[in-house]
């Protein structure tokens, strides 16, 4: 009997997503969380690092030499996972040890403490793991999370000074232990992601002396513009003082005065035609023999010295 075809889609959808969820419950052991620590230590020795955050680089660098030292093809998102979880757990290390009673042994990677110190601690999640397992990598988690405490010391001081019960059972070792989900983390990590790629805005001193110098340029470029434009008024002012100064009314007069033959009312109309620039200009302009016409033509009929 033949499968329909829309069956055998839904039995290769569940294949595929059974094959998804087995290759994303990461199974973490000794070695292949002290391979992660190293390659972490790394990309902080190489500066890619920045507010207690990798940077997109230095991820794809870990994902690529992590799969090559251990044949495991891990993306991002996994080994961010595990990431996360040791920074918790480091946090909670490094506020054992500043507790008087508690010592780590480098040599063998164990806390030390009396029964009554780690009682106080029972309630964190990490607290049996560590007593039991130790952790023979916290020498490269403290170069890796030197400043990224701050945001637990709070919760962690609680715990240590109150012992208050914490309701997440873990007891899982430090060597096997299924990757956790970091979703409070990886939101910080992607900005830093997105911030490596932005423009570095310039230092505050720098912005507002580059203001200022604009600012300069601006008034500067203005002043001169209003310079430029006394500088053309006072052109067209003198041109027309010269030009009224030379076609006066009084020049007028006294070339008027010169013409023989000129009987009172033409002068008398001619003073009239002279209230007119374009007339005194015409006129002054005029040769000598062709002044008189030109008086006779516009004087002859008064209203001609009206419209001219």
């Amino acid at each position: 009997m033949e499968v329909p075809m829309e069956d055998k889609n839904i039995v290769v959808g569940m294949q595929l997503s059974q094959h998804r969820d087995r290759q994303s419950r990461a199974r973490w052991t000794a070695f292949l969380t002290e391979v992660l620590a190293d390659l972490m230590v790394a990309q902080v020795r190489e500066g890619n690092r920045k507010n207690n955050a990798f940077n997109r680089k230095a991820w794809i660098t870990i994902c690529d030499r992590f799969y090559r030292k251990t044949g495991q093809k891990w993306d991002k998102e996994q080994l961010k996972n595990r990431y996360s979880v040791l920074r918790r757990q480091y946090a909670f290390m490094k506020k054992l040890l500043d507790q008087r009673e508690f010592t780590w042994n480098e040599s063998t990677g164990h806390f030390t403490a009396s029964e009554e110190s780690w009682a106080k601690v029972k309630g964190h999640p990490d607290a049996e793991n560590i007593k039991i397992h130790g952790c023979p990598i916290y020498k490269q988690l403290s170069l890796i999370f030197s400043e990224s405490t701050t945001n637990e010391k709070h919760y962690l001081s609680a715990e240590l000074e109150g012992g208050l019960s914490c309701s997440i059972s873990y007891r899982e070792p430090l060597s096997v232990i299924p990757e956790e989900n970091s979703s409070e983390y990886e939101e910080t990590d992607d900005m830093e992601d997105d911030q490596e790629f932005l423009p570095t805005p310039p230092p505050p001193s720098v912005s507002i002396s580059m203001r200022k110098r604009g600012r300069k340029g601006i008034d500067g470029s203005i002043a001169e513009a209003i310079q430029e434009m006394a500088a053309a008024s006072r052109l067209r002012m003198t041109a027309f003082n010269h030009c009224n100064g030379r076609y006066s009314i009084a020049n007028c007069i006294k070339e008027l005065d010169e013409m023989q033959l000129l009987q009172e009312e033409v002068y008398l109309a001619a003073l009239d035609l002279f209230n007119s620039p374009n007339a005194r200009e015409t006129f002054l302009s005029l040769k000598d023999d062709k002044r008189l016409l030109w008086i006779f033509k516009k004087c002859a009929n008064p209203s001609d010295i009206l419209n001219f």
